[in-house]
């Protein structure tokens, strides 16, 4: 591992959450179609799990599909599904040596059945991995995270299971997808867009947000390593002043 890749800080972000924008765009941009920029975008996967095994981040987190991309053309919508699965068949060994953990986060109801099979193997595999979780968000939205996660408190306090007065902020989050990972430390975004686009709305409450003009299929270690350690000099204040965050 090159030393230029590794941060030596002890604020170090452990989830670490990224929008993966802009595959399209750079496509167009070299004369090529959408689903050109998409296949592209995998070696830019495979960066940025290197770099998180490289820094001991503990959560890496990737927007994928979103539940609104149903609504982009038939074919770019075939082409990342057929995408998915290769990238499943080709990369989820890989993963299991180097003792990542893969989850599949969102409504994969919608998946058809060799998709959905090929994710719970994955995820069987590599379940007891002590290393880096990869979470990849696949027709995920942080709005249907929230509406999921009430109607299934709901349906506890009908069935008696729990009360109203049960309900807390750490109760609700325990019915969400992320339910027993760490908040969100730092969200990047690529691309040059400045928005987080339904895209894990209650564990971003106290996230640091970085935008990138860089399209997605050139993020590399090194642009990785640039939104760390601007993630790395910002104070974290969580409500308080600066002065009570350093006393």
């Amino acid at each position: 591992m090159e030393m230029e890749n590794h941060i030596v800080d002890p604020i170090m972000p452990k989830h670490v959450a990224i929008i993966m924008d802009g595959n399209g765009r750079w496509a167009k941009q070299k004369g090529k179609i959408r689903t050109f920029g998409h296949k592209a975008g995998v070696d830019a996967v495979k960066a940025s799990v290197s770099f998180a095994i490289k820094n001991d981040i503990a959560v890496l987190t990737l927007f994928a599909f979103s539940s609104e991309n149903w609504n982009r053309p038939v074919e770019e919508v075939r082409v990342l599904m057929e995408l998915f699965k290769l990238v499943l068949s080709s990369e989820v060994k890989k993963l299991h040596k180097n003792k990542v953990r893969l989850r599949v986060i969102g409504d994969i109801s919608r998946f058809d059945a060799k998709l959905v099979d090929k994710i719970s193997k994955a995820e069987t595999m590599t379940a007891n991995n002590t290393g880096l979780t990869l979470n990849i968000a696949a027709n995920y939205g942080g709005k249907w995270d929230i509406v999921n996660a009430a109607k299934t408190m709901c349906a506890q306090v009908q069935d008696g299971k729990i009360v109203l007065d049960d309900i807390s902020e750490t109760l609700f989050h325990s019915y969400t997808c992320a339910n027993d990972l760490p908040e969100v430390d730092l969200l990047i975004r690529t691309g040059g867009e400045q928005r987080i686009s339904n895209f894990l709305l209650w564990q971003l409450a106290y996230a640091e947000l970085y935008f990138t003009d860089v399209y997605w299929p050139d993020f590399s270690e090194e642009v990785f390593l640039q939104a760390v350690t601007n993630f790395s000099e910002r104070q974290r204040r969580f409500g308080l002043t600066g002065e009570q965050v350093c006393s």
